[in-house]
């Protein structure tokens, strides 16, 4: 039996959310406050006693709180609601009975909702008013300013009463009555859980656990701080709780007598099955301390004197010595001991729930939030490697009873280790003024992508540590240079992006179309720039060739990401105009040639899907964009060279570059061919006595060159002024499009509050 699905209506973000839980490890992942750890906090809520509060509702529901109250016929007292669906086999049946819902049930699947509703909807509208009337005739006759008392409206009265007012109830969900997104009939109404031996809360409780390992956990070097916990104290604890204990143990007692040596080497024994647990993590490098648990040879209190018992590491290999050279806990990283207390504490809840005699639930959800906390890289890949064989059951438990984990994550690095399979992507709404999120299943993306470029995507991000899934926007561009040069362009072009979490991922012209599943699939703001590739086309070229035209480029596509450079010396002009002549499909050629086509896959394949440069110069902002649809929250723009008017020596003309390089001189000319500019190699020798088609023709060449380095092209250039030059149109262009979808707008001059973002926070003082 596992927790298979779980639905959420009107909590916080969650305004209708469906998660799938996969039966082992689920990972939580989004941008900052899209509603990631509020499921962890519903399931605390509907499980345990907790305390509801009235902004838990969702934003959109408190005019309905609001409007009840002021007595409006058509509005009603909102409900919270949690629909737990659990995958269960023939084994599991006799623990289920409460919830089938009738004998002629069939299936895997049987589900509980539980509802935060009103006691009674009428009687709480008469106490506000009666509330209301009081407070109001205690301020009246008043002299000074005018005063209006609290409670203002029925969302403030409920602020304090709220748990007085409403109530948990708990029905029985039919399956049949559900849809595959697990959408019930419009006239469906569930089954009450009353008349039963026992409570819904219990049936509940009977069946689930939940645990949670908190992310603000306060393990500390320096003594001192009241919230900060030592390692040895953790362990202490753990001892306290789950482990063979002193007095149990008579061979621990003689030896408490005879020997410290003798006591260490029960807490040696005891402790050993959990320090063999903490090595299977596998910390990386040779020189690791281990742990050793050694007696202070207090017999009044072995582990529970703070200092009683204490953590040590042992330094140099283990050999078998007794009395290694050791160091105390104190002395080892922060990093290292956070995660071995992590560890302990999951094993300390996994130990407390095997524990449990007579009803113990057969399903245990741990909840770890942000286990990257204090973690590096390496440690944070180790602990999800391993954190499921931490918990794992015996091969007797294992039939009945089932380990499950959520963890919410900001980390690339615990990505990189788990694939796409585990991750929900909790997605936020993109309209203005909504705070509500989506959340969305990757297996359904694993399951339904071809199979090569989901393969390809999954090696892509491990090999970045991509930060897609956390991100406001994505930008994809061409290259190593756009990647470096990016931020300062950013600050140049549309310095308001610098307020949002951008993901910048160099894909390359010829596989920035492969994305295209998995950007649609989040929904997410991408921008696309990338280069024009331009190529010779065919001689005659025919009707609806573009599939030929791809193929005829494809293997020119090693050396530019699309097309590879004339093997000629950079003076060769009798070879260029060879080559010209001869027309070659596929070879690069400057971008202005007669029926030049484009290498390019992502231009071709994806936006604006033309294949010739004339028909990308013509295409209108329309076919460049990608609106949002009924099936894809995505919007996306590309942006490539198109023509600008450039001057030269009196001469003016609409020219574009086929790279970044290239529209990057044009459009900054003078500046370029300056004999200070010469470590940008965009200086061409003599430029004055050349006219604006020759310096142009030769500006190619010298990209094209294999001499040219596109790296050392930026990075000379990021020791410019970034004022003197300006930011090639079409990344401009695109910047500041991206910037106007995704970017905080302009705060006005007055201070007031009306620019700020869309479902984000406004931090104000409250005066108690």
């Amino acid at each position: 039996m596992h927790l298979k699905k779980l639905a959420l209506c009107n909590f916080r973000r969650l305004r209708n959310v469906v998660i799938d839980l996969a039966s082992d490890i689920s990972i939580f992942v989004g941008a900052n406050n899209s509603g990631k750890t509020s499921v962890g906090h519903a399931l605390q809520l509907f499980t345990e006693r907790g305390k509801f509060s009235v902004h838990d509702f969702s934003a959109d529901q408190w005019p309905q709180i609001v409007a009840y109250g002021e007595g409006d016929a058509d509005a009603l007292l909102p409900t919270i609601e949690a629909d737990i669906w659990l995958e269960i086999n023939a084994d599991d049946i006799h623990r289920v009975v409460d919830l089938l819902p009738s004998l002629a049930w069939e299936g895997s699947l049987v589900g509980m909702r539980v509802v935060f509703a009103p006691i009674d909807s009428e009687a709480t509208r008469a106490r506000y008013a009666e509330a209301r009337r009081r407070a109001l005739e205690a301020v009246a006759g008043g002299e000074g300013l005018e005063f209006d008392p609290s409670p203002h409206n029925l969302q403030d009265y409920l602020r304090d009463r709220l748990n007085d007012e409403y109530e948990l109830r708990h029905y029985v969900l039919d399956p049949t009555r559900f849809d595959a997104n697990m959408v019930a009939q419009q006239d469906y109404a569930p089954v009450p859980l009353t008349g039963r031996d026992r409570s819904g809360r219990d049936i509940l409780n009977g069946l689930l656990r939940i645990d949670f390992l908190h992310a603000q956990r306060h393990l500390a070097d320096a003594p001192g701080s009241a919230r900060a916990e030592t390692l040895s104290r953790v362990l202490s604890r753990f001892y306290e709780r789950n482990l063979e204990q002193k007095g149990e143990d008579l061979v621990a007692l003689r030896a408490l007598a005879e020997s410290e040596v003798s006591l260490n080497e029960h807490l040696e024994r005891v402790f050993e099955p959990t320090l063999q647990r903490l090595a299977q993590l596998g910390y990386p490098g040779l020189s690791n301390p281990r742990l050793v648990i050694r007696s202070a040879l207090d017999p009044a209190s072995i582990m529970s004197s703070p200092h009683g018992a204490r953590v040590h590491y042992a330094l140099g290999p283990d050999d078998g010595a007794p009395e290694p050279p050791t160091l105390p806990d104190s002395y080892n990283g922060l990093g290292f001991k956070n995660l071995i207390f992590m560890v302990v504490e999951l094993l300390d809840l996994h130990a407390q729930w095997l524990a449990i005699e007579g009803n113990r639930p057969p399903v245990h959800l741990i909840f770890i939030e942000e286990p990257e906390a204090h973690l590096h890289a390496q440690l944070q890949q180790a602990f999800i490697r391993k954190v499921m064989s931490i918990l794992a059951l015996g091969a007797e438990d294992r039939t009945h009873y089932t380990s499950q984990v959520v963890v919410t994550t900001h980390s690339t690095h615990i990505l990189y280790e788990r694939g796409f399979r585990p991750i929900r992507y909790f997605r936020r709404s993109r309209a203005e003024h909504v705070s509500t999120s989506a959340v969305l299943n990757m297996s359904v993306f694993y399951d339904a992508t071809d199979h090569d470029v989901r393969t390809f995507l999954e090696r892509y991000l491990k090999l970045t540590h991509c930060d897609l899934f956390f991100a406001d926007g994505a930008v994809l561009v061409e290259g190593n240079v756009e990647r470096l040069l990016l931020p300062q362009m950013i600050a140049n072009a549309a310095p308001r992006l610098q307020s949002t979490y951008l993901t910048v991922l160099e894909i390359g012209g010829a596989f920035g179309h492969r994305f295209k599943a998995l950007i649609e699939f989040l929904g997410l703001t991408t921008l696309i720039i990338t280069d024009l590739d331009s190529v010779f086309g065919a001689p005659v070229p025919v009707a609806g060739a573009l599939e030929n035209r791809a193929d005829a480029a494809a293997p020119a596509q090693a050396g530019d990401e699309g097309a590879e450079p004339e093997e000629e010396d950079e003076d060769d002009e009798a070879a260029e105009a060879g080559a010209a002549a001869e027309g070659r499909p596929g070879k690069v050629c400057i971008a202005g040639h007669p029926g030049a086509v484009t290498s390019n896959q992502t231009l071709l394949q994806w936006l604006p899907k033309c294949d010739t440069v004339a028909m990308l110069w013509d295409a209108t902002d329309d076919q460049k964009t990608q609106a949002r649809s009924v099936n894809s929250e995505a919007i996306v723009r590309v942006g490539y060279q198109c023509r600008t008017n450039v001057t030269w020596a009196g001469e003016t003309q609409a020219l574009a570059g086929r790279t970044l390089e290239e529209a990057f001189v044009l459009e900054n000319l003078a500046w370029c061919q300056d004999i200070a500019r010469k470590p940008l190699q965009l200086r061409i020798a003599r430029p004055d006595n050349k006219n604006l088609t020759e310096l142009t023709r030769r500006i190619h060449r010298r990209v094209q060159a294999k001499s040219f380095s596109k790296t050392d092209f930026a990075l000379a250039l990021l020791a410019e002024d970034p004022t003197q030059w300006s930011v090639p149109a079409y990344i401009a262009e695109g910047l500041r499009w991206l910037e106007g979808e995704i970017a905080p707008p302009v705060e006005p001059d007055d201070g007031d509050q009306e620019g700020q973002p869309a479902g984000d926070p406004v931090i104000a003082a409250v005066v108690a």
